[in-house]
């Protein structure tokens, strides 16, 4: 039988890191190496949450025997592809962390930079550390296609983020509570965080070359639904509104009671 404080330890994650996976059979064992290293050597208690995202391969068998070794690793596999956008709301859902951290699953996210942006939320300097790759490992293709993304997004929203698109970030739970879920959301994480009022810093990261495995990534698949979705963002923010209470029945209530 676990004992208690092992047991409380899995139950109550502090951090809770979730990786969307599509047929990433030969990335998901490495990486989950990584993450132990990374971790296991931390102050913190942790999870890991890998959504398969209808992967045809082998993923859900290779993450399905993680979470047999370790239950720290857990998982969700769609019944079909529903996009990353999908895999990382159900991923935040299943979640237990006050902290949640991102990767992709195809192993050009660097584990070893997550400490680092956990501590920046810990000691008070932001709610969101976003990561910016400081050395891009793409092809030219992607990487002509990914700087007109972001620059388009930065204009139309009137937001400068380095790199909207690296997913190695970290950020408190509240900022993805009541988030509006659509397919493309995970492009505007920062921006869509940054309405909310929350505080969002950047940090360089390392970036890898994707060593296996085929990448997902086209200029039909990304780039043109991305400049899209921006126009509906454009809109949220100049709709969007905010308030502050300056008195209530509560509040009278209270300081009544506190007189008596």
């Amino acid at each position: 039988m676990m004992e208690e404080p092992l047991l409380q330890k899995y139950m109550k994650p502090l951090v809770s890191i979730v990786i969307p996976v599509k047929d990433e059979e030969e990335n998901v064992p490495p990486l989950y190496g990584e993450i132990n290293a990374v971790f296991d050597s931390g102050p913190w208690q942790w999870e890991c949450i890998w959504v398969d995202d209808g992967s045809t391969d082998g993923t859900l068998s290779c993450i399905e025997e993680l979470h047999s070794k370790d239950p720290r690793h857990r998982y969700i596999s769609f019944s079909r592809n529903e996009g990353q956008s999908a895999a990382l709301w159900a991923g935040f859902s299943e979640s237990k962390g006050d902290i949640i951290a991102t990767l992709d699953g195809d192993g050009q996210n660097d584990p070893a930079d997550l400490p680092m942006l956990i501590a920046m939320i810990q000691e008070g300097k932001c709610d969101m550390a976003n990561g910016y790759r400081i050395k891009r490992r793409d092809g030219l293709v992607r990487r002509i296609s990914s700087r007109i993304a972001n620059s388009f997004r930065n204009f139309a929203t009137g937001r400068t983020i380095r790199d909207v698109g690296c997913s190695t970030r970290a950020f408190r739970r509240e900022c993805v509570e009541n988030l509006p879920n659509f397919k493309g959301m995970h492009r505007f994480f920062p921006t869509l965080v940054r309405m909310k009022g929350f505080v969002i810093a950047e940090s360089k990261v390392n970036h890898r070359p994707r060593y296996r495995g085929s990448s997902k990534y086209s200029i039909g698949n990304r780039l043109w639904v991305g400049l899209f979705d921006t126009f509906g963002i454009f809109w949220l923010q100049k709709r969007a509104f905010s308030y502050q209470i300056a008195c209530s029945s509560e509040s009278s209530d209270q300081r009544g009671n506190s007189s008596e």
